[in-house]
C-alpha cells in the first residue's frame, strides 16, 4: 500500500486503515445556485494568515483556502472537530469507533501524515507515529477559528504539508469584559460543559477558557466473530483549558503568550495482551505553549520573534497495568521579518525545530532538530496579483531539502478571478520509519529518505453580493512513499498520483442561507493502478438553511461514494449519505438554545473495517455568547 501505514508497529496506539449512488445531486449546487442570487450584500470574505504566513484577505490569496470564524463553529452546535472538518471541502475523517478513538484526516486525497495541523502556530502531533490523531482533545468550544490551506505548504511550514495545512486558532481576548458559558448533552450519555473570560483593560489583553466532556460512547467494534469483540460501551473523557495573554508595550510593540493544555482517556476493545473482555484505556495529554514578541521596527518593517513547545503524550493501560507509552516533544523557534516595498511585500525568516522521543522499547536515535531558512514575496499590481516563496530544511537525519512554490492570480473583472500555481512539499520519515526497536520481528530503517511532491493546481473564482463559487482542479505526485505494508522493514518503495476536482459554493438566496461542495479525485499507487485506501472517488455535502425571527434551522446532508480498507483493495467501505439536522432560538441577545440531530434515518455505515459509527443520535444545550 503506497501510502503512511500507521498500525503496528508504527506505535503510539493502533489505527488500522481500512458505491454510493452517485452524487450528481450535489454538483448542480455548486454552479446553478449563484445564479439565483436575488441581492447584493457584501462579499463574503475575512481575513487569513496561514497561506502566506502574513495576514491577508482571502479574495486576495492565489491559494485554495477555507476560514471557519467562531460563528460558524457555534452554528456547526457540534463539540467534535472531526465533524466540523469532513464538512469542508477537500477533507475526509476516519475514526476508529466511539469517541475519542484514533482518527485520521486525509486532504485531497494525500494520506493522514501529509497534513500539518498547528495550534497557534505551534506544530502538534507525535513524532513517532508521523502524524496528528488526537482530535478529540482539540474540543471547538475553546476553537476560536480554523485556517485550512490545501495544496502544498512545504516552502512555507517545512515537513508534512504535503496535502496542505490545518491551523487551529484558541480563544483569545480583545475588547471589553466578555464572559462564554455552554452546557449540553445527549446521546450515549454525552454530557459537555464550557466557560471562560476574555477582554482588555488598558494595555493588556486576556483568555481564560476551560471545557469538560464525557461520553459512554458505544461499543467500537460491530462484529461479534472479532477476536477483540467486547459488548461494552467504549467511552470518553477529557478535560481542556486555554489561554492567553497579551501586552502592548507602546504603539507597534507588543509582547504575548498563549498555552493549551488537553488532557483525556478513552476506552477501546483489543486481544493483546489479555483477553478481550479486559478494561483497555488510551490516556492523553495534547499541549502547546508560545510566547512572543512582536515590533514595528519602522512603517515598512516588522519583527517577530516566537518560541513555544508542545507536547503529544499517550499511555495505554490493560485492567490499570501500563502497556504501551509514546510521547513526542516540539521545541520551537522562529524569527519573521515582514518588509513591505513598492515592489510588494516581502517575508523573510529563520526557524528552529527540535523534535524528542520516548517509547516503548529504545530508540537507536530519539531526539532531531531542523534548522530553516525561508523567504516569500507577495506583490499586486492591477488585476494580477503573485506570490513565491522558498523554503530550505537542514535535518540532522537525512540532510537538506529546499522546497519551493509559485502561484500567479489574474482578476478577470469584479467578480471573477483564477489562479494557477506550482509547489513542491515533502515529509520527513517519523522516528517508527527510522528508529523503531526491534520488537515481534517489525523494525525502523535507518535508510528512509523522505517523501516529495509536485503539485499543480489551477481555480476559477466567482464572488459578488452574497455569492461565492469556485471551481479547483489539482495535481499531486507524491515520489519515495514509505510503506510498511506486508514487510518488517520499511522502504520507499512507492509513487502515488493524486488527480482531483473540487467545487464549493457559499451564500445567501433570498431568505435561504446555502453551501455545497463536490469532489471528485483519483488517488492512485502509479505501480499497481489501485486506489489508496479509505479516500473515495467522490464525496461532498450540501446545505440549506434559515433565520425566521430568533429562530434558526437548517439540513445537511454528507454523502461519500465507497472506498477500500486495505492497500489490496479487497476490502471494500461502501458508500453512504447521512442527513443531519440543526435548530436554535435566540432567547434574548446574548443567550440561545441549540440541537442537533445526526444520522436521523440511522443508516448503518462504516469509516474503519469492523468498526462501528453513530447511529441516529442528538446534541442539545444552552448557550452564553455576548454579542
Amino acid at each position: 500500500m503506497l501510502f503512511r501505514y500507521a498500525g503496528t508497529p508504527a506505535g503510539k496506539g493502533r489505527i488500522m486503515y481500512p458505491r454510493l449512488k452517485p452524487l450528481a445531486a450535489l454538483l448542480p449546487l455548486s454552479f446553478v445556485l449563484p445564479a439565483l442570487a436575488v441581492e447584493q450584500l457584501a462579499a463574503l470574505d475575512t481575513m487569513m494568515v496561514t497561506a502566506t504566513r502574513q495576514q491577508m484577505r482571502t479574495s486576495e490569496l492565489v491559494s485554495d483556502v477555507t476560514v471557519i470564524e467562531r460563528d460558524d463553529i457555534e452554528r456547526s452546535a457540534t463539540a467534535n472537530i472531526g465533524e466540523l472538518l469532513a464538512r469542508q471541502p477537500g477533507i475526509e475523517f476516519s475514526q476508529s469507533g466511539s469517541y475519542g478513538a484514533t482518527a485520521s484526516v486525509f486532504m485531497r486525497g494525500s494520506s493522514a501524515g501529509h497534513t500539518l495541523v498547528l495550534v497557534d502556530g505551534m506544530r502538534v502531533g507525535s513524532a513517532t507515529l508521523g502524524q496528528m490523531s488526537s482530535w478529540a482533545q482539540m474540543p471547538l468550544s475553546q476553537v476560536e477559528r480554523v485556517e485550512i490551506l490545501r495544496g502544498p505548504a512545504s516552502s512555507l511550514y517545512g515537513s508534512d504539508a504535503i496535502g496542505g495545512v490545518i491551523h487551529i486558532l484558541t480563544r483569545q481576548g480583545d475588547g471589553t469584559f466578555r464572559p462564554n458559558l455552554e452546557i449540553a448533552g445527549g446521546s450515549y450519555g454525552t454530557l459537555s460543559a464550557s466557560g471562560g473570560v476574555s477582554g482588555s483593560v488598558g494595555s493588556l489583553r486576556y483568555a481564560l477558557n476551560v471545557a469538560g466532556f464525557r461520553s459512554d460512547g458505544f461499543n467500537s467494534l460491530r462484529n461479534p466473530a472479532n477476536f477483540a469483540y467486547n459488548p461494552d460501551r467504549d467511552g470518553f473523557d477529557n478535560h481542556t483549558v486555554n489561554g492567553g495573554l497579551a501586552y502592548a508595550l507602546s504603539k507597534g510593540h507588543e509582547i504575548g503568550a498563549n498555552f493549551f493544555y488537553s488532557d483525556g482517556e478513552s476506552r477501546y476493545d483489543s486481544s493483546w495482551p489479555a483477553a478481550s473482555s479486559a478494561d483497555y484505556r488510551n490516556r492523553q495529554a495534547l499541549s502547546s505553549f508560545s510566547t512572543y514578541m512582536k515590533n514595528r521596527l519602522s512603517d515598512q518593517w516588522t519583527s517577530t520573534l516566537r518560541l513555544g513547545r508542545s507536547t503529544d503524550d499517550s499511555m495505554g493501560l490493560a485492567d490499570g497495568v501500563r502497556t504501551d507509552l509514546f510521547r513526542t516533544d516540539q521545541e520551537q523557534y522562529s524569527w519573521q521579518n515582514d518588509i513591505r516595498s513598492a515592489f510588494g511585500t516581502f517575508m523573510l525568516g529563520v526557524e528552529r525545530l527540535n523534535q524528542r522521543v520516548r517509547g516503548t522499547g529504545n530508540f537507536s536515535v530519539a531526539e532531531r532538530t531542523i534548522d530553516s531558512a525561508l523567504a516569500g514575496w507577495t506583490a499586486s499590481y492591477q488585476a494580477h496579483r503573485l506570490q513565491t516563496n522558498l523554503r530550505y530544511d537542514d535535518n540532522t537525519q537525512f540532510g537538506g531539502k529546499t522546497t519551493g512554490s509559485i502561484a500567479y492570480g489574474y482578476r478577470l473583472s469584479s467578480n471573477w478571478r483564477t489562479n494557477i500555481g506550482y509547489g513542491t512539499g515533502f515529509k520527513a520519515p517519523s522516528f517508527n520509519d527510522l528508529y523503531y526497536p526491534l520488537t515481534w520481528g517489525y523494525q525502523g530503517n535507518p535508510n528512509l529518505k523522505p517523501e516529495s511532491s509536485r503539485n499543480r493546481e489551477a481555480s476559477l473564482h466567482y464572488e459578488t453580493g452574497s455569492q461565492q463559487v469556485s471551481l479547483t482542479w489539482f495535481l499531486n505526485r507524491v515520489d519515495n512513499l514509505i510503506s510498511w505494508s506486508g514487510v518488517t522493514t520499511p522502504g520507499n518503495i512507492g509513487t502515488a498520483r493524486i488527480e482531483g476536482v473540487t467545487a464549493a459554493y457559499e451564500g445567501q438566496v433570498g431568505a435561504f442561507t446555502l453551501a455545497a461542495n463536490y469532489n471528485y479525485q483519483d488517488p492512485r499507487d502509479v505501480a499497481t493502478g489501485r486506489q489508496l485506501a479509505r479516500r473515495a472517488t467522490n464525496f461532498g455535502m450540501a446545505s440549506v438553511g434559515q433565520t425566521l425571527g430568533n429562530w434558526e434551522w437548517r439540513v445537511e446532508l454528507q454523502a461519500t461514494d465507497r472506498r477500500f480498507d486495505t492497500d489490496a483493495n479487497t476490502t471494500k467501505l461502501g458508500g453512504y449519505a447521512l442527513t443531519n439536522l440543526y435548530a436554535a432560538y435566540r432567547i434574548e441577545r446574548n443567550w440561545s438554545l441549540f440541537a442537533r440531530v445526526n444520522n436521523i434515518f440511522d443508516r448503518d455505515y462504516q469509516l474503519v473495517s469492523d468498526f462501528a459509527t453513530p447511529g441516529l443520535n442528538a446534541f442539545a444545550g444552552i448557550r452564553y455568547s455576548p454579542r
